[in-house]
């Protein structure tokens, strides 16, 4: 069975994206970027909802080729690309890069692919996650929480139906204040 992850920067009042889906609160540090890029290199498959899917198609399928882009960076982009992608939406018509379109039951979806043997997966987006969270399909939280107060936007977490035991697994604090915490859920 393959673990599932659901991993987010997100701002100390909770949020993944500031009104109007602005992310200019959550620029990484080189440490935390590299952080991020080998904790990307063991997913064997990332799930995506369409406003994450659009965000993230929307840089890192060239991201290596911007001017400036450090070594991790490029690494990141080429390693996006490679990995396979699942994207979850009755919006997108089409998509690219190593991924394909699922328009149904995301859910089930999700816990077909959890069952099979293979690598961790990775969810993203805040309203596929709470579906999955919902579900009870998470088996690990990467919370990368940053020093700044947005007031609103779109949340980290969306509403359960039952409450989620965690175990604390990991912390870490990164340049800037920015702080880690990473949870398994308890089963």
């Amino acid at each position: 069975m393959r673990k599932l992850l659901y991993g987010m920067n997100r701002t100390l009042d909770g949020y993944v994206a500031a009104p109007g889906d602005d992310l200019g609160w959550s620029a990484p540090s080189d440490e935390l970027f590299r952080w991020w890029l080998e904790r990307e290199r063991a997913i064997g498959l990332l799930l995506y909802g369409r406003r994450l899917w659009e965000t993230m198609s929307s840089y890192w399928p060239t991201g290596d080729q911007h001017p400036g882009a450090t070594p991790a960076q490029i690494e990141f982009a080429r390693n996006w690309r490679d990995t396979p992608k699942v994207v979850f939406s009755s919006k997108v018509d089409r998509v690219d890069w190593n991924t394909r379109l699922v328009t149904g039951d995301a859910v089930a979806e999700i816990a077909r692919l959890k069952s099979e043997d293979g690598e961790p997966m990775r969810v993203g987006g805040a309203t596929l996650a709470g579906a999955a969270m919902r579900a009870g399909l998470i088996d690990e939280y990467e919370i990368v929480t940053h020093p700044v107060l947005v007031g609103g936007g779109t949340p980290l977490f969306t509403a359960l139906d039952s409450w989620v035991k965690l175990n604390l697994v990991e912390t870490r604090t990164f340049p800037g204040g920015v702080v880690l915490t990473r949870y398994e859920t308890k089963r």
